[in-house]
């Protein structure tokens, strides 16, 4: 039987829960609050006994019935008088879809991000929770393991998204200097896992792992309940700053490969980077073979700061591997690129090293193609 779909098991937490809306605590405003895990915060905080209320904002309207519901783009100026009377803002639309064009992705997220801060300090919000990625902290041989919060930000805009999620983090320093009085939070979650599409996450829909020879990879996910649990923390005040938010610990490689019972398939780095960035460059991936590094080497995190205030994940790498796993049950990619049955059976029998190896000829024939055109 497969497991409840988060906002299935969010809902059902809210309807056994005895807390109920307060009128002590903050009113708290949610973009993105109609999908993901700005749907799961909603409930989750319409239901806390700390919230007084809470405002959601998205382009539709969701299922919450406790929220107050606003539909707007956020990027639409007008955002700042629906947060008047609002003490917390948590940022939640943003689109990381890796089949939407990366020119349009960038504009919603960095103008977005842009328009909720101005607007919040206008509205007279005193705290704006921003979520961005513990990718930002980029993945490098030369990595701690686990990384501190205050580490340094040291990854470049080469994979998916992660251009944007730099930008909000450069924002999110600038905010303050800019707007007195206004404080900003920004929570950076491991590999988020529950409802979630990523590179990552589809790294596990191949027929085989790939392990690029010489890297040293280091797993640690999120689960989206618990990244709801610390942002909660964020809104309550009981932490500030700059967060990182996982599971405890990670998992080695090999590790992985035994839970999840897929075997691994290791190429030179050459091949592996040359081939993943030939398929995406003619449009036959949606990721870029930036999206590689953060298969090859350790970007895991502490979590300290949230540690110190009480904060605990519910969830353990292992109990959200196994999640994973039975999500992504079915489904079928080969670097990065989701397959048809008929495709799958074909991948599936003649291997995913075939596939990556393959790509040379996949281009050229796409260059031939072009050529009779």
């Amino acid at each position: 039987m497969s497991s409840p779909d988060p906002q299935v098991r969010a809902a059902r937490n809210q309807s056994t829960s005895p807390a109920g809306p307060s009128a002590r605590g903050p009113v708290v405003a949610v973009t993105g609050a109609a999908s993901g895990v700005g749907a799961l915060l909603t409930a989750r905080l319409a239901a806390s006994a700390e919230v007084r209320r809470v405002v959601a904002i998205d382009e539709r309207r969701g299922e919450c019935e406790a929220a107050q519901w606003h539909v707007l783009d956020v990027r639409d100026p007008a955002i700042a008088d629906r947060l008047r009377g609002a003490d917390v803002v948590v940022h939640l639309a943003l689109d990381l879809d890796l089949e939407t064009d990366a020119a349009a992705r960038t504009a919603y997220n960095v103008r977005g991000t842009q328009t909720v801060l101005t607007a919040a300090a206008a509205a007279g919000v005193h705290r704006v929770v921003l979520c961005t990625s513990a990718m930002v902290y980029g993945a490098l041989p030369d990595n701690e393991l686990p990384l501190s919060e205050d580490a340094e930000l040291r990854a470049t805009a080469e994979a998916t998204g992660v251009g944007d999620l730099l930008e909000i983090e450069r924002l999110a320093r600038r905010a303050p200097r800019a707007h007195p009085g206004l404080n900003v939070t920004v929570v950076r979650p491991a590999i988020l896992i529950g409802g979630t599409d990523t590179a990552l996450t589809r790294y596990f829909e191949s027929p085989r792992l790939l392990v690029v020879a010489g890297s040293r990879p280091a797993w640690q996910f999120c689960h989206v309940e618990d990244l709801c649990g610390a942002l909660e923390y964020a809104v309550l005040e009981k932490v500030d700053g700059e967060l990182a938010v996982g599971c405890e610990g990670w998992l080695e490689q090999e590790e992985v490969e035994e839970l999840s019972g897929i075997r691994r398939m290791e190429l030179p780095s050459a091949v592996a980077l040359g081939a993943a960035a030939r398929l995406h460059r003619i449009g036959l991936t949606p990721s870029p073979a930036g999206d590689l590094a953060y298969t090859m080497y350790p970007w895991v995190v502490s979590g300290s700061r949230l540690h110190d205030a009480g904060w605990r994940p519910k969830y353990t790498n292992e109990e959200v591997l196994a999640e994973l796993l039975e999500e992504v049950s079915g489904r079928h990619t080969v670097a990065g690129r989701r397959l048809g049955r008929k495709d799958a059976t074909a991948a599936g029998a003649a291997g995913a090293t075939v596939a990556l190896l393959g790509a040379a000829a996949v281009v050229r024939r796409a260059r031939k193609a072009r050529r009779r055109i």
